[in-house]
């Protein structure tokens, strides 16, 4: 199967084109290369069409010219604090640019649609781990967004449309042969920081110490981003029998900030020291999310560890100018 995958020269996106690849499917790239990268694109062997997902014609006339079956949309504007300082943008970009796609896709006859979304549209959990049918409030613009074009996938599912939106969690690490990695900027993830502080030789900056947990500081579920390709894969096969809905991917385990300190050491045999800071307003405690839709509906489990995650993204660092 063709398969059109909108962000695809960004991080998950490109892991995933990568992994379509190796299930047998064929890949088309569309990506206005705002925010990925034409090199990570290129590693995935896909062809790559330079323009934006808002651009009906081009959408229609790549699907006709390379005879996509299905979609695959990761392409978003997604740093949660410039969506609270213009969130008129993320409305537009994430979900009137999402809604404009959909339709042209469907026009020309695209029927599957695995769509990336985001634990971000639960907000403060109210229980943990987090599943599928916990209150949707997300906190931020971006979070909203996502919930949004959640929304207008189950409004066109009337009229037709498969549909499944997978709901990351911490998405992180590298390809296992460093191909491809994680490439942004600015770079708000924790791990990639951490090693950045470690190549540096500069303190961690670890905010709170004194939160509800077994070593005082935050807890979060992190997921290699192989294991998101592929359940992305997965989702895809899951919609030839119809719609799937929401699915969360995480580990159902979560790894605290000291932990992943640990295995910052570890894996770049550098002393990185912390910097104890105060907490940061709206940070929650925990965040970790039920698997068990993902493994009953997707058969899908995470096979990389923590270790496997921070040692990945370490060796994609080293290669990096």
């Amino acid at each position: 199967m063709r398969i059109l995958v909108t962000g695809g020269a960004g991080y998950v996106g490109s892991h995933t084109a990568w992994a379509l690849r190796g299930a047998g499917h064929e890949a088309v790239i569309l990506d206005d290369l705002s925010t990925g990268h034409r090199r990570l694109a290129e590693a995935t062997g896909a062809p790559l069409v330079v323009g934006r997902v808002e651009d009906g014609a081009l959408v229609r006339r790549t699907i006709a010219e390379h005879g996509c079956e299905a979609l695959m949309h990761f392409a978003a504007r997604a740093i949660v604090p410039d969506s609270v300082r213009d969130p008129a943008l993320y409305l537009a970009a994430n979900v009137a640019g999402s809604v404009l796609l959909f339709e042209a896709a469907f026009h020309a006859g695209v029927r599957r649609v695995v769509f990336s979304s985001t634990a971000a549209v639960y907000g403060e959990p109210r229980a943990l781990p987090i599943a599928e049918d916990s209150p949707l409030s997300p906190t931020n613009p971006y979070g909203h967004s996502k919930r949004m074009v959640e929304e207008a996938l189950a409004v066109l599912e009337g009229a037709g449309l498969r549909w499944c939106a997978l709901r990351y969690f911490n998405a992180c690490g590298a390809a296992g042969d460093c191909a491809i990695g994680e490439l942004h900027s600015p770079e708000t993830h924790l791990i990639p920081r951490l090693l950045d502080a470690a190549a540096a030789g500069l303190d961690a900056d670890v905010y709170g110490s004194d939160w509800p947990t077994p070593d005082g500081t935050c807890v979060r579920d992190y997921v290699h981003v192989d294991d998101l390709a592929d359940a992305h894969v997965r989702a895809l096969d899951a919609l030839g029998g119809g719609s799937v809905g929401a699915v969360n991917l995480g580990t159902g385990a979560g790894s605290s900030v000291l932990e992943v300190l640990e295995a910052v050491r570890e894996a770049t045999g550098r002393p990185l020291r912390a910097r104890m800071l105060a907490r940061r307003p709206g940070d929650p405690a925990v965040l970790v999310a039920s698997n068990e839709r993902a493994r009953r509906i997707l058969g899908w489990r995470p096979a990389r560890d923590l270790r496997t995650v921070v040692g990945s993204a370490w060796r994609w660092h080293q290669r990096q100018p």
